[in-house]
């Protein structure tokens, strides 16, 4: 079929209005255009759901509307069930001709040719260029100097804090922004202050069985201290124990019961700041939804830069293309163009929280309007993913392995070089394994 006849079947009301959420199975179907049959629709898959799914779903449908390009989206469960099924797909022949993946997990399927690398030339004819995103991000869609991933967002870890708690508690400034916080003992300083207006504690964080999210701030404070992590396949595992250290030790200073809870998992610190029994709370920028729905008075900021250097540990969402034994040209052109249409339309993304990753929305007057996602959008420019490994990233054994080895540091029953050399351990024991995707 020709170009000019595929497309004369793919416009004319395409759309997608749902997802089917599939626990084993590799294939399902969502409802989409019937202009085009199955077999010319673009199989698109990701692991989006709640009110991320619907915000795709809407972003899917006006792409669709945009480009002509009919898209039929397929929803799998979120992690690892989501990623061994892409990786399953792609060896099997039976690859989606576009799937979202987590710029922390591009390290374990690229080198194994189980992606296939975008055209810059393509994009950039679709109005998708470098120029257009941070260099953070862009830099991470990269993998051994070839492009595999187009970012629709930075998704980073933040500082959320209640303005009518911290004005009580003299922490505002003049503009009515929490004041300027350099040190970690400044930070501890301020909790202490905001306990004392809600009796409660001052700052919520959750850690307790969430490997991910006690990750999370340990990097942001690692990075902040100018320590670098390298895990090189074949080698030792390349760190600075005296930045982590600083780091854990804060962590617990902080966790000491009064400033924070000692022992709380993330509901119960969203819980906690969303009922003002805390002013702070430490989270990544999904929970903003939950936030606003809560009514509170509240804004957010990138985590304050407490060492020498601002970091911020972040993850995206990102655009891959799965590899094709036989590629359609077509189609790939179309996940080019579908591609670029959504995230030139990712303003209703940044609703969810995430800080959209095509500079131009951000720097749009409509998105300097949606607070408080604009005063924090320049964690982007600071986004630190995981070290990049075949093992690590979102939903990963790595993030497990740090719950393990580094949860009863903060809970007190683990030494912290104990700790981290249990966890030192197990990464030394995975950079000796093979990729198992390669």
């Amino acid at each position: 079929m020709s170009p000019l006849s595929r497309r004369q079947l793919l416009v004319g009301g395409a759309s997608i209005l749902g997802g089917a959420v599939l626990a084993g199975g590799l294939t399902g179907c969502a409802t989409g255009s019937t202009a085009a049959s199955g077999a010319d629709r673009l199989q698109f898959w990701h692991l989006l759901t709640g009110g991320d799914g619907a915000k795709m779903a809407d972003l899917v449908k006006r792409a669709d509307a945009a480009t002509g390009v009919a898209a039929q989206q397929t929803v799998l469960a979120w992690g690892t069930p989501y990623y061994t099924k892409l990786a399953m797909a792609s060896v099997g022949g039976r690859a989606p001709d576009l799937a979202i993946m987590h710029a922390s997990r591009l390290e374990g399927y690229a080198p194994g040719g189980l992606l296939d690398t975008w055209d810059d030339d393509l994009l950039a004819e679709f109005g998708v260029r470098e120029s257009d995103y941070p260099a953070a991000v862009w830099k991470k869609t990269f993998v051994d100097g070839k492009h595999y991933a187009v970012a629709l967002d930075a998704h980073p870890f933040v500082q959320f804090y209640n303005t009518d708690i911290l004005d009580k508690a003299g922490a505002l400034g003049s503009d009515g922004r929490i004041v300027d916080i350099s040190s970690p003992d400044q930070l501890l300083e301020v909790g202490r202050a905001v306990k004392g207006v809600t009796k409660t504690h001052g700052i919520s964080y959750g850690y307790l069985n969430d490997g991910a999210n006690l990750w999370r701030m340990l990097y942001t404070l690692y990075r902040q201290q100018g320590a670098t992590m390298v895990f090189t396949p074949g080698k030792k595992a390349e760190v600075e124990k005296d930045a982590a250290m600083a780091a854990l030790d804060f962590m617990k200073t902080m966790l000491d019961g009064d400033i924070a809870a000692n022992a709380a998992d993330g509901g119960t610190a969203l819980a906690e700041f969303v009922t003002q029994k805390s002013g702070i709370m430490f989270t990544g920028v999904w929970d903003t939804p939950s936030m606003k729905d809560a009514k509170i008075p509240f804004d957010a900021q990138p985590i304050p830069p407490m060492y020498s250097e601002p970091a911020a540990y972040a993850d995206s969402h990102t655009f891959v293309l799965p590899h094709q034994n036989v590629v359609d040209e077509q189609k790939r052109r179309d996940a080019h163009e579908f591609v670029a249409a959504i995230v030139k339309r990712s303003l209703s993304w940044a609703q969810a929280g995430h800080i959209p990753a095509y500079n131009p929305v951000t720097d749009s007057a409509e998105y300097k309007k949606l607070l408080p996602q604009a005063h924090y959008a320049g964690a982007a420019d600071i986004a630190n993913y995981d070290p990049q490994a075949w093992f690590t990233g979102a939903g990963s054994d790595f993030q497990t392995a740090v719950g393990n080895a580094l949860q009863g540091v903060l809970l007190g029953q683990t030494k912290p070089e104990a700790g981290w050399d249990q966890l030192m351990g197990v990464v030394n024991k995975k950079l000796s394994e093979p990729n198992p995707a390669g």
